[in-house]
């Protein structure tokens, strides 16, 4: 069995087959879809993700319309006149994670995305010049601003044979999974986003499938 059809058989047998693990798996944007996404979606997106790290998603779930509420829609335009007292005055939000790191990235994250907006017509237009093929150099551009590879997918790749460090931060490491993610590709011939799903559903903690099922129903519909 060629290395990705073995961990994608691993993902099978622990969810309870193909198409339970399909079921599981996110709808790809068309390209055009892509770039026709908000900047507010995409600040929106980097919030959630942030504040679930290190947290229970469902209690960021069942909150996340009061986030959308205490952050204005995340628009840009509302966020970026906020003084220093108002970005503190989240600290005793009660709608919101009151954890001060992930309210100063949302802060530091509503400059990121409105630079870079304005040089390329929207944040989402910024990433889709580069393609999936070359995410390593989009990666390296946004690690200095908190990107973090999910620790089951590193974890899979390491699993593999692949010699990457734990936390993979260097250069050589970044490359060495593109070139990972490249040759699934090739072999696969699925979507980057469902190759790195199913490498992270072939290993460490096997969530229950009702939950995660729900789970992903709600990020979805956010």
């Amino acid at each position: 069995m060629s290395e990705f059809a073995a961990i994608r058989s691993r993902a099978e047998q622990r969810k309870g087959g193909a198409r339970a693990l399909e079921r599981l798996l996110p709808k790809p944007l068309s390209e055009k879809q892509f770039r026709a996404l908000g900047n507010d979606r995409v600040l929106a997106t980097m919030c959630r993700v942030i504040n679930q790290a290190g947290f229970n998603w469902t209690v960021i779930n069942n909150k996340w319309p009061e986030f959308e509420e205490a952050f204005f829609g995340f628009s840009l335009a509302r966020l970026t006149t906020l003084a220093p007292e108002e970005w503190e005055a989240y600290r005793q939000d009660r709608r919101i994670v009151r954890h001060w790191p992930k309210i100063q990235a949302l802060r530091d994250n509503v400059f990121f995305v409105m630079e870079h907006a304005a040089e390329h017509g929207s944040f989402a237009k910024f990433m889709a010049t580069f393609p999936p093929s070359q995410q390593v150099e989009l990666l390296k551009y946004l690690k200095k601003h908190g990107f973090v590879l999910s620790r089951d997918v590193v974890t899979a790749i390491r699993d593999a044979g692949h010699e990457v460090a734990e936390t993979p931060t260097s250069q050589r490491d970044l490359r060495r999974i593109q070139d990972v993610f490249n040759a699934w590709h090739e072999e696969s011939g699925l979507p980057y986003s469902h190759m790195s799903r199913i490498a992270a559903f072939s290993i460490g903690e096997n969530i229950d499938l009702g939950y995660l099922q729900s789970e992903y129903a709600k990020f979805d519909k956010a």
